[in-house]
């Protein structure tokens, strides 16, 4: 469908390179107009009403918004829009007039030809709807202070339908096929970074079929998975910006149930409390796991975790927080065989830390984090394998990892490095002129002060956690190596601090 289309931009170059770039692609055009500031365009605009507007946002002046925003509510062409800007305003100016691309200078041949053809499609998709197809998608009573801001409930019901692909990237792909699609019943198509809101009339009785179908052709097109959900509440007492937060509390559960599926749904969900810190026993567990590079017992354990939740769900920002405290454990997996050291190791390591805290589905981030796992276990191998002529460095390595155990013994390290216990301890003793037990008592004694400046534990779980059963022990020995008790040390530390700031 030939169409009629007026191109407003204040440089020569600009305005002739578009010219350009549209007359040589394949769309067909009946004729092009160009305009060099706001008033030239109003006069051209009048006078041959353009069926496709590229227009600079730059050029309008504050007191010229009011009328271009009328122009185009009254015409509804298809628009473009331009700017030199990057910045929020010139965004949402552009999302507030349903603009299909904003594009920002300087410009890429790429990016102009595409939003060449999605202006072509939309305006055949008009045509083909013998120019109906704008008037709900611009209807006046819904705006985007009504979906964002608390206000009294209207006089009219809405029910909301939230489309969100998996990758934000293609938002603005979904939102062009949306307002393609030959819905019925709809009120208005409201795009946003991260998802599009249709909102359908009150009496529409088919919401969910037509989404359905506007999912699989969808799929049919496009690669990237689609979730829908449906906010099919009747209470006359919500706002549309209740029920918008509502829907965007919903289509979190995408989280744990993955995308391609359609979710209806007349009250939102209650997140059931977790606490998302491993206790001292599950850290235990993981020292211990991969300690003894057990990858069957980290996926059964991560599976049960994470993969077997049921409805209610717990809320996903802990559930992130909780990954993030178990990979804080790998990562000292990771220094006990010095792998953080190794480029390729570090970045993965990053890579699954921001896995965990962008992902949009858990089964996801699960998957990368037992992979992560299972090529750490190669690495430690190999290193262990380098390691092999040095017994003391894969001890000392050893001690660091499993010093938390309270029965740890001589021996149990002896046969970790494959020596005769007494052997082992000559080598020992010849490499730092100390005995095993103060070898041990040096490392747990140290991790305590941390624990003891850094954390507000008691003394007796403090005591647990470096691997001392009996907290009077603990402090007895804690007093012959650093010359204080635990609470004098925990004192002597907060007095010093006090006396700096005092002195500030």
């Amino acid at each position: 469908m030939e169409g009629k289309w007026l191109i407003a931009d204040r440089d020569l170059n600009e305005r002739e390179g578009l010219k350009w770039l549209l007359k040589t692609s394949s769309i067909p055009v009946t004729n092009i107009f160009l305009a060099s500031d706001f008033q030239e365009f109003i006069v051209m605009f009048e006078k041959e009403t353009p069926d496709v507007v590229l227009m600079e946002l730059d050029m309008i002046s504050k007191e010229e918004w009011t009328t271009f925003r009328e122009l185009m509510q009254i015409y509804a062409p298809v628009l473009l829009l331009t700017s030199a800007e990057a910045t929020f305003e010139k965004a949402r100016l552009a999302i507030d007039m349903q603009a299909l691309d904003l594009m920002i200078k300087p410009f890429s041949t790429t990016k102009v030809k595409s939003a060449y053809q999605k202006a072509s499609r939309k305006l055949t998709a008009k045509n083909s709807t013998g120019g109906s197809f704008h008037s709900s998608y611009y209807h006046k009573e819904i705006s985007y202070e009504a979906l964002f801001l608390s206000q009294a409930a209207s006089t009219e019901n809405y029910h909301i339908a939230a489309f969100q692909t998996e990758s934000n990237e293609t938002i603005d792909t979904l939102h062009s096929y949306l307002t393609e699609y030959p819905f019925k019943d709809i009120h208005g198509i409201l795009p946003l970074s991260d998802m599009v809101i249709v909102l359908f009339q009150e009496t529409c009785p088919n919401i969910t079929e037509q989404c359905q179908k506007a999912m699989r052709r969808w799929e049919e097109e496009f690669s990237d998975p689609l979730a829908i959900v449906i906010h099919k509440g009747q209470s006359q007492t919500l706002t549309l910006n209740q029920k918008y937060l509502q829907t965007r509390k919903m289509l979190e559960l995408t989280y744990y149930k993955g995308y391609q599926q359609i979710v209806e749904f007349d009250n939102p969900p209650d997140w059931v409390h977790t606490d998302p810190f491993l206790t001292p026993p599950e850290q235990r567990e993981w020292v211990d796991m991969l300690a003894n590079f057990a990858l069957e017992k980290i996926k059964k354990w991560l599976y049960d975790e994470f993969l077997q939740l049921n409805h209610p769900f717990p809320e996903p920002g802990l559930v992130r927080i909780r990954l993030t405290s178990i990979l804080a454990q790998v990562r000292r997996f990771m220094k006990t065989y010095n792998l953080n050291e190794d480029q390729d190791f570090d970045r993965e390591y990053r890579y699954i830390f921001n896995s965990i805290l962008y992902d949009t589905v858990l089964y996801r981030t699960v998957q990368n984090l037992i992979l992560f796992n299972q090529r750490l276990f190669v690495g430690a191998k190999t290193s262990i394998q380098n390691l092999k002529q040095d017994p003391i460095e894969r001890a000392m390595s050893f001690l660091e990892a499993n010093f938390s155990k309270s029965s740890l013994r001589l021996e149990d390290v002896a046969k970790y490095v494959d020596r005769n216990p007494s052997y082992f301890s000559h080598l020992l003793a010849s490499s730092t002129n100390s005995s095993f037990t103060d070898v041990l008592a040096g490392i747990r004694i140290k991790e305590a002060k941390r624990l003891l400046l850094e954390t507000n534990k008691p003394v007796k779980e403090i005591s647990a956690l470096v691997g001392y059963q009996n907290s009077n022990y603990f402090s007895r020995i804690f007093k012959e190596l650093s010359g204080s008790s635990p609470r004098e040390f925990r004192m002597k530390k907060v007095t010093m601090l006090n006396g700096e700031m005092g002195s500030v």
